[in-house]
Parts: structure tokens; C-alpha cells; sequence
């Protein structure tokens, strides 16, 4: 039987706010060619998740501790979906190939995920290119993340070359 117990999630939560991405994984399954992908997943709000999607397989987020903004995009960023993990819901199964972002409200946060394996990393040609930002916009990327509504359309600025 596998279980993650309270003081596993603290654990979690405390790498994640001791790495520098800001983020911790913590692997039920025991490869990363495993058929079915299970983790929890410590994310703190000032973590990035670049919008980007799974062609191969679904993915499904379970919040176990604090809340996660979970948008949904069509291919211009036009916001298609908005959900509150931890408050208006429980889970919700992202669809494969639908673009996606997460991001955490709560420092502490943990998210559950299960997807399709093996572990495949996101490519370029599988992060949004309207989604992009630099480390100095990410501030500004993570404010519209958590008031964007559905309809909404993201965009920067263009940036300036040195």
C-alpha cells in the first residue's frame, strides 16, 4: 500500500520552498517509464507553470493541500476554462492536448497529479509561445494567472532587444 501521510506533505512543502524553481515532486510511481505517472506535487505561488499541454495523455489534479488555479486556453490564449482546486472543486482531468496552467494561491500548496506515462518533458513545440515570459515579467505572468477569467487573452509586451 502506498500512502503520503501529513508529515511526508510537510516535507514536501519545505523542499519546494527550499528549491530554487520553487517546486517538489514526490513520485508514487517507481519509474519514470511507469505506464501510469502518480506524484504529488509541492508548488509555492511563486513558482511558474508555463501554459503548455500533454498531446500523448490526459491529466488529472487532485488539490491535497491549499488552493491551485487551473486554466484552461484556446491556440490564441484566450482563457477557456478557469477552475479552483481546493475551493470550488476537488479535481479536474485536463484533456489531452488542451492548453494549461497551474498555479498555487497558497504557500504549502500540494497537488496531486496522475497522467499517461512514461515521463515525457514538456517540448517547446508543447509550451505555448504566447505564454512565454521573462524572469523579470513572471511577477506580472503570476498576478494575471490568478485574476484572468474566462475570455481574458494574456499578452506582454513585446520585449526589446540588447
Amino acid at each position: 500500500m502506498k500512502r503520503i501521510s501529513p508529515a511526508e506533505i510537510e516535507a514536501l512543502s519545505g523542499a519546494a520552498r527550499q528549491s530554487p524553481r520553487r517546486r517538489a515532486n514526490l513520485n508514487l510511481h517507481p519509474r519514470l517509464d511507469d505506464p501510469v505517472q502518480r506524484l504529488a506535487i509541492a508548488m509555492e505561488p511563486d513558482t511558474v507553470v508555463q501554459v503548455h499541454r500533454h498531446p500523448q495523455t490526459f491529466e488529472l489534479l487532485h488539490a491535497l493541500r491549499g488552493r491551485f488555479v487551473v486554466l484552461h486556453f484556446d491556440d490564441k490564449g484566450r482563457v477557456t476554462g478557469r477552475t479552483v482546486l481546493g475551493e470550488e472543486c476537488a479535481m479536474v482531468e485536463n484533456p489531452a492536448g488542451q492548453w494549461h496552467a497551474v498555479l498555487s494561491l497558497d504557500p504549502g500548496g500540494v497537488i496531486f497529479e496522475v497522467k499517461h506515462g512514461p515521463y515525457v518533458p514538456v517540448s517547446m513545440a508543447d509550451t505555448a509561445p504566447w505564454s512565454v515570459v521573462t524572469e523579470t515579467e513572471t511577477p506580472r505572468l503570476l498576478d494575471w494567472y490568478a485574476a484572468a477569467r474566462v475570455g481574458d487573452r494574456f499578452s506582454m509586451p513585446p520585449r526589446q532587444e540588447s
